[in-house]
């Protein structure tokens, strides 16, 4: 009698975050935007730029730029990393990339907190170089730390690197990334309170305005713009800003597809 022969199939992958995986991802992602300089440039520069634009914009009138530069100093990077990392991610599923991946003994929180990291490190340096522009080159008045100005900036660039991975996974084409963004950004622009005090606003707006990440953003930033210390509604706003991040990341890995469509 012969023996049934017996199929080993790979096994799934587990949901668990594995270290080397994640860094394994991380640096492949790195690796690849090394060789785009156009993202880098993107990333890395726009955010000064913009930054550099608005100080000459209210050339003739300073404490303007200084009550709302640090705000935008954290929109700013929110805006590009949401960008850069929605299309980024996309491409990467249009191309095949993203099913062969997910094919390998790969877990989908891997995959995603890999993505997280190599962009956070760029957020890190695109953080620190617009913060170091608006502090010591254009002259923001700052009363806190540029440290805790530093701190909210980077958590807004981590936001959004969690959004656009999020959005990601909705869109079908690289136009539609971008689509997405009056949907997701713009609305949180116009309620954050950067253009008028939330409060001033029609109550059913400020309810909406609460629940939105940026607003928590640009509270924190105002936080650090007025106070010498480290106070309890920025400990607070960061905390906030902090845990959407993370909720963002983990619902795109839930979202994330194994095959495209």
């Amino acid at each position: 009698m012969s023996t049934p022969r017996t199929t080993t199939r790979p096994s799934a992958p587990t949901s668990a975050l594995n270290a080397s995986r994640t860094l394994a991802t991380a640096a492949r992602v790195l690796r690849q935007l090394r060789h785009d300089p156009r993202t880098i440039a993107l990333m890395l520069l726009v955010p000064c730029l913009m930054l550099l634009l608005l100080r000459y914009v209210f050339d003739g009138s300073p404490r303007t730029f200084d009550s709302i530069g640090a705000s935008l100093l954290g929109i700013f990077p929110l805006i590009t990393m949401f960008l850069v990392t929605s299309i980024a991610t996309l491409r990467e599923r249009t191309s095949g990339t993203l099913e062969r991946l997910l094919a390998m003994p790969l877990g989908k929180g891997d995959l995603i907190a890999g993505y997280a990291l190599a962009f956070g490190a760029i957020a890190i340096v695109q953080s620190a170089l617009a913060t170091a522009l608006a502090v010591w080159f254009l002259g923001l008045d700052v009363v806190g730390s540029p440290w805790l100005l530093l701190l909210v900036a980077l958590l807004d660039a981590l936001l959004g690197t969690a959004l656009g991975l999020f959005v990601s996974a909705f869109a079908a084409s690289e136009f539609q990334a971008v689509q997405f963004m009056p949907a997701v950004i713009f609305p949180q622009l116009l309620l954050c309170g950067l253009f008028t005090a939330r409060e001033n606003m029609h109550p059913v707006l400020e309810g909406i305005s609460d629940v939105l990440p940026m607003s928590y953003a640009v509270d924190g930033m105002n936080e650090v713009l007025r106070h010498t210390e480290m106070t309890a509604p920025f400990v607070r706003d960061i905390l906030i800003v902090a845990g959407c991040a993370l909720l963002v990341l983990a619902l795109g890995a839930a979202t994330l597809r194994r095959r495209t469509a």
